[in-house]
């Protein structure tokens, strides 16, 4: 039964593996450079001025598709590193930092408040000489 399985959808199978293998060494790369650009008080600051104001309107417009298509699709992807190998908690935590949404501080706060996802941050954060968060 499982033999069928996989000899009838096989193509799929290679597909979702080439993905999950993707992902995986895609977010080990590249979650660790978002987290030690992050200002140590992003947590702290309610009312930032994001630095996309200071562009001209197209510029913004096409900044904020192109950084909400990022922030789902690391939102997805982390949603989908809880069943398989990688680092969701901290990929879902920079998929909702991307994207714009109403009472995204509120739940960015309690998942970086999650015992697991703070201490990792600021060991990364360490290890590139950069201060760790500050809540």
């Amino acid at each position: 039964m499982i033999i069928e399985f996989i000899k009838q959808h096989e193509v799929l199978l290679i597909w979702l593996t080439s993905v999950s293998i993707v992902t995986f060494f895609g977010t080990i790369a590249f979650i660790p450079v978002l987290l030690i650009r992050m200002s140590p008080d992003y947590f702290l600051s309610e009312n930032r001025v994001p630095l996309r104001k200071r562009h001209h309107f197209f510029a913004r417009l096409c900044l904020l598709i192109i950084k909400n298509i990022a922030g789902a699709l690391f939102l997805i992807a982390g949603f989908v590193m809880l069943f398989i190998p990688g680092q969701g908690l901290l990929t879902i935590l920079i998929g909702i930092s991307l994207l714009n949404f109403p009472g995204k501080r509120k739940l960015e706060r309690k998942l970086i408040l999650h015992p697991k996802v703070l201490p990792v941050i600021n060991s990364i954060r360490q290890k590139a000489g950069k201060a760790p968060l500050i809540l």
